[in-house]
Order: structure tokens, then sequence, then C-alpha cells
């Protein structure tokens, strides 16, 4: 196995429409929570919120809300938690 630390990647692609990955990786075994922010700090979308144990692993963002409704062009912020580590990555949806 290979060495990984606790990190949150870059969307690709970014800027996107209609959808786009993020990719992360946990050097230990750890809940994990990935959540969509709007600009004002609204929360939009639960991406993950599971155990997982070490590696790399990638999830997708399709642009939409919770309730399934496309979300308005503009930026975005995926915030992962992971044990003691939060990342942030900005992201941008254009229509």
């Amino acid at each position: 196995g290979g060495v990984f630390a606790n990190r949150l990647g870059h969307a690709r692609p970014n800027p996107f429409n209609p959808a786009t990955t993020l990719e992360f990786s946990l050097a230990s075994g750890s809940r994990v929570t990935i959540r969509v922010y709007d600009a004002a700090g609204r929360r939009v979308s639960l991406l993950v919120d599971s155990e997982f144990g070490p590696g790399a692993y990638s999830v997708r963002w399709d642009g939409r809300d919770g309730s399934g409704r496309r979300a308005a062009s503009g930026t975005y912020f995926a915030r992962m938690s992971a044990g003691h580590s939060v990342f942030e990555r900005k992201m941008t949806l254009i229509k």
C-alpha cells in the first residue's frame, strides 16, 4: 500500500457544468464528511458522511442541492472534515 495524507484535491473540471469530481485521501481510517456551501455560507449539499479506511477516493457533485434542484451559477465551496483535519476547495458552477 501507498502512503497517504489527509487531503482534499481540487475540483476537476473547474469551472464545471454539469458536474465535477473531488478526490480525497486519508492517512488512516476516519469518518469523513464533505459538504458543499454557497458563497454566503449556506449548506447546499451533503456529498459524503461515512467511515473510510486509509487510501484515495473520489466523489462527484452533480451541481444539485439536497432537494435535487440545480444550483445557480456561482461560487461554491467543498468542505471536508476527516478526524481533526478540515479542508476547503473553491468550485465555480457555470451554466
